[in-house]
């Protein structure tokens, strides 16, 4: 059993949560009679940009919309303006989103927006989303994220840890022979780090190495890859060698694997 997920923008490839994707289209179809600016509008507010610019979508509509495929997400709460916009005009980028393959997932509870490599059994669809494999570690360090947001929304908080917290946890998963320390603890700062590029920790302001859980992570780890990773781990806090078990590799081949 691999437990080590691949991500595009951070989304974990084929984890599909249907009831998620169906509620998705039913606020898509309520927003669209409710508070869809039409294609026309936008046109008619076009801006040019630069010369011979045949765009239609407004300049703010475009920098919105390269943002979302820069990646890895749109946070409302860190980036306003662009939340603003995306949810102002949701259909026209998920009309031009469609012409690239791609899906919109919007949450607006959690002012989450991001995107996600549409699939058919039909067509031949290019890929163009960039996929991350995340190494043991970094999946180590996702999971106790995801559990400590967890934990948090059961007691109405925010989930806010510190620095030291982090590399805590990820020190119990250094197995007992391991004669490279150094490398050990390189592995564990670039997990940080990569929890950081794909905008799931967020630093506060004004304080010193304590960091916020993106609610974005209740959206890209469901409740059946919890339960999957949350096996695998805690084989491994047990002594065991949950990655031979399960799929026949060592903890350092996923420790070389390609982020």
């Amino acid at each position: 059993m691999n437990s080590n997920p691949d991500i595009s923008h951070g989304l974990p490839v084929n984890s599909e949560n249907t009831l998620y994707e169906q509620g998705i289209q039913s606020e898509a179809h309520a927003y669209q009679n409710d508070h869809a600016v039409s294609m026309n509008t936008l046109q008619t507010t076009s801006q040019v940009s630069f010369e011979d610019d045949m765009g239609k979508l407004p300049l703010e509509t475009r920098r919105a919309l390269v943002q979302l495929l820069s990646g890895p997400l749109i946070d409302g709460r860190r980036h306003p303006k662009a939340w603003d916009v995306v949810l102002r005009d949701e259909l026209a980028l998920r009309s031009f989103l469609h012409e690239l393959f791609l899906d919109l997932v919007l949450d607006r509870d959690q002012q989450v927006a991001f995107l996600r490599q549409v699939s058919s059994t039909e067509a031949d669809i290019p890929i163009l989303l960039r996929r991350n494999t995340l190494s043991f570690v970094e999946t180590a360090l996702l999971l106790f994220l995801r559990q400590r947001l967890t934990q948090a929304d059961t007691q109405g908080e925010r989930a806010v840890l510190d620095l030291q917290e982090m590399l805590e946890h990820l020190k119990a998963f250094e197995r007992s022979d391991n004669v490279d320390q150094a490398r050990f603890s390189k592995q564990c700062d670039a997990a940080v780090e990569k929890a950081k590029k794909l905008g799931l920790v967020r630093k506060l302001a004004n304080t010193q190495e304590r960091f916020e859980v993106s609610p974005a992570l209740k959206l890209l780890f469901p409740a059946e890859e919890i339960e999957m990773l949350t096996r695998a781990y805690e084989g491994a806090l047990n002594g065991q060698n949950a990655m031979e078990a399960g799929a026949g590799t060592s903890q350092d081949d996923n420790e070389e694997a390609d982020a």
